[in-house]
């Protein structure tokens, strides 16, 4: 038996970080077996479905590296076949036309749950004669369930699942209007396509026992059933915003890699021992359903942080330039980044990543800290680096800049000897001199090492941005009037 799998999200929003999952679990499962993983698009809602949610959930596929198999398969184009369905099942007794009005139904609604039932249509229309329906009326068709007995689902995940026939309605198959429901073009398609497992999330589950009966009435074997438990926040609370439940795209452009997501979606509710790092080859051999946790897996924002921190100090630097130069539209300053991003530029910051990535937990962590290479002259000061650049201290860094220039080659090496020997001329720590440097050519009070900065900078930049710094004292000291 081959395995087909399939994820079917409801195109009404972006791919949640919940449904990503989903499709991850899909996909590892049935590339783990030799298997296929399709896609279905179920865009039957037609007044809520929208293209650019299609859009998104295709490309967040695609950005997570989940591929699916075959075409994608949208659901509403295969309302003739849901209906064909129906129609087959009215013509062997297993479903009936209903000739309720709203009113009624309402009524039956508001009855049922004042005594308690959870049944809340009360069979009327089941075994009535269709001579009987009141003139003009449009019926629904509802599947005859069966009325004793149990529902059994074996999950997976859940274990055995029991539900008393006597407490499931006969449920519509098609609206009044000829549309079919969920429950009958999911069961439909998943017969169609072939799936032989469905593993989807557990809010599904009250769900598979109404899916069984519809293929039991048809004959049609019933796909092995997965319930995952839901992603919950780290207070174990429903997901929120607060707690991540944002789309994938949102992943995308706050820093994160693709492959450091899948990473910790995989161990969002399953297992393998201790494992915590999984690469795709991994995942692929060892992930299985019954290691799936029936307790709802809590998102830890931290965690994801710090996995990929990980990734990006394990990644060659030449791919991760690549993943921000991808990540750039995405961002809200991406198109003037990208507008800078020349030959020169890219060379500087292929340097300069050993050092950049070494503390990053996401890409916008790694553009932040090449701000100092990024920066167009006269470079913009923040706080603590005003703060620092007394008038002395520009003075300071006026004869630093004179030592600077007199240095040749223009190396690591050479601009240590040259700014040490200027400290220990003037009788200051090292630091007294690199801090006021450091503040001139990056904005900042924090950097790469010092001397790698005035490396990656080059000697023409270096002292250009030292010259604008000692243009604002000038201008400062005239301000003031001294002189």
């Amino acid at each position: 038996m081959t395995v087909v799998t399939r994820f079917a999200p409801s195109p009404t929003g972006f791919l949640h970080i919940g449904g990503a999952r989903t499709a991850l679990f899909n996909w590892l499962y049935a590339r783990g077996r030799g298997g296929k993983m399709h896609l279905r698009i179920e865009d039957t809602d037609r007044e809520r479905s929208t293209q650019a949610a299609i859009d998104a959930i295709l490309d967040g596929l695609s950005w997570l590296g989940i591929e699916w198999d075959g075409d994608t398969i949208y659901q509403f184009a295969r309302s003739a076949r849901h209906r064909e369905v129906a129609e087959s099942l009215l013509a062997s007794g297993n479903a009936y036309y209903c000739y309720a009005s709203p009113e009624e139904l309402t009524q039956m609604r508001e009855a049922a749950r004042a005594a308690g039932r959870t049944k809340l249509y009360d069979g009327r229309w089941r075994d009535r004669d269709a001579a009987e329906a009141p003139p003009g009326v449009k019926p629904t068709i509802r599947l005859k369930a069966p009325l004793t007995g149990e529902t059994v689902i074996e999950d997976q995940v859940q274990g055995r699942v029991v539900w008393q026939n006597e407490n499931l309605d006969d449920l519509v198959l098609l609206r009044s209007d000829g549309t079919p429901t969920y429950m009958l073009a999911v069961v439909v398609d998943d017969h169609d396509m072939g799936v032989t497992h469905v593993i989807r999330g557990d809010d599904h589950l009250t769900n598979a026992a109404r899916q069984k009966q519809i293929y039991d009435a048809l004959g049609w074997p019933v796909p092995v059933m997965a319930h995952t438990p839901l992603i919950h926040g780290p207070d174990g609370s429903k997901l929120s915003k607060r707690h991540g439940a944002l789309g994938v795209d949102a992943y995308r452009a706050m820093g994160y890699l693709p492959a450091a997501l899948r990473n910790y979606l995989v161990r969002l509710g399953w297992s393998h021992g201790d494992q915590e790092i999984f690469s795709t080859a991994e995942m692929i051999a060892t992930f299985d359903l019954p290691q799936i946790g029936r307790s709802p897996a809590r998102f830890d924002f931290a965690k994801l942080e710090s996995l990929n921190g990980h990734y990006i100090r394990q990644s060659d630097d030449a791919e991760l330039l690549a993943a921000i130069e991808r990540l750039l539209p995405h961002i809200a300053e991406g198109a003037t980044l990208a507008a800078k991003m020349t030959p020169a530029l890219r060379q500087q910051l292929l340097a300069a990543m050993p050092s950049l990535k070494e503390r990053a937990k996401t890409l916008l962590d790694i553009i932040d800290g090449a701000h100092f290479l990024l920066a167009d002259r006269p470079i913009s000061l923040d706080d603590k680096a005003t703060a620092l650049l007394t008038s002395e201290a520009r003075d300071l860094l006026g004869d630093v800049a004179a030592e600077l220039g007199k240095v040749e080659p223009w190396t690591n090496e050479a601009t240590e000897h040259a700014v040490r020997g200027f400290a220990e001329q003037r009788g200051a720590k090292l630091g007294a001199v690199a801090q006021p440097l450091r503040a001139a050519l990056t904005g900042r009070t924090t950097s790469p090492g010092i001397f790698e900065v005035l490396s990656l900078l080059g000697k023409a930049e270096s002292l250009a941005r030292l010259a604008d710094q000692a243009a604002r004292r000038d201008t400062q000291d005239a301000r003031s009037g001294v002189g």
